[in-house]
């Protein structure tokens, strides 16, 4: 992964990091993930974004420099991973929201759940993390270094096959164009509205 290609708003990256690859080497074994669907979050710009009120110990790995991995723990039950984009200095990040194993699919099983179908293994950002094995230790890693957590570019995606919707489960910004995903995949998360959704201005 070119980090030039990540140097720029996260909803302009938002769309070119589906496709490629998340893997995750832990003493269990490696895990690898292609990402079908991602949602940008424009920093300090953004009433969703954690950055919004600006830098804090929890999110300060957002400002930069990007090709890092930005971690937090949702609703305090499950992980969520990152990818910082944007200039240094300026809070940027794509949450990765979905994904289909494409190797290590066993032990992504055996995190998930035996019974869990293959296209629901990394369905969900909490689904992503748990099957890929990031946790909050993964939180600042280098991913274009390595070598725990690394990204590769994967199979050129059609631009046909993309998807913009607004983005799921959060109460403000809600209706902002910011989710991208790949059209008809399975492994795509459904859209939920927030029940707490506020009034939005757009953007």
């Amino acid at each position: 992964m070119n980090v030039d290609l990540l140097a720029h708003p996260a909803e302009e990256v938002a769309p070119k990091l589906l496709g490629s690859v998340l893997t995750c080497k832990t003493p269990e074994g490696t895990v690898s993930i292609a990402i079908t669907e991602t949602e940008a979050y424009s920093g300090e710009a953004d009433p969703a974004s954690h950055a919004y009120r600006g830098r804090t110990p929890r999110n300060a790995v957002m400002f930069g420099p990007a090709g890092h991995l930005y971690v937090y723990r949702s609703h305090g039950l499950h992980w969520c991973a990152n990818v910082v984009t944007g200039a240094d200095g300026t809070a940027s990040a794509v949450l990765v929201r979905a994904g289909r194993v494409i190797e290590g699919e066993d032990l992504a099983r055996e995190r998930r759940g035996e019974g869990v179908e293959s296209a629901r293994l990394a369905r969900g950002p909490g689904n992503f993390c748990r099957a890929l094995g990031i946790t909050g230790e993964h939180n600042g890693a280098d991913l274009l270094k390595g070598p725990s957590v690394a990204w590769s570019e994967g199979g050129p995606v059609a631009t046909a096959l993309i998807r913009v919707g607004p983005r799921v489960g959060v109460s403000k910004a809600h209706d902002w164009q910011h989710r991208f995903y790949l059209a008809g995949d399975p492994t795509v998360s459904a859209y939920r509205l927030s029940p707490r959704a506020e009034p939005s201005a757009g953007a």
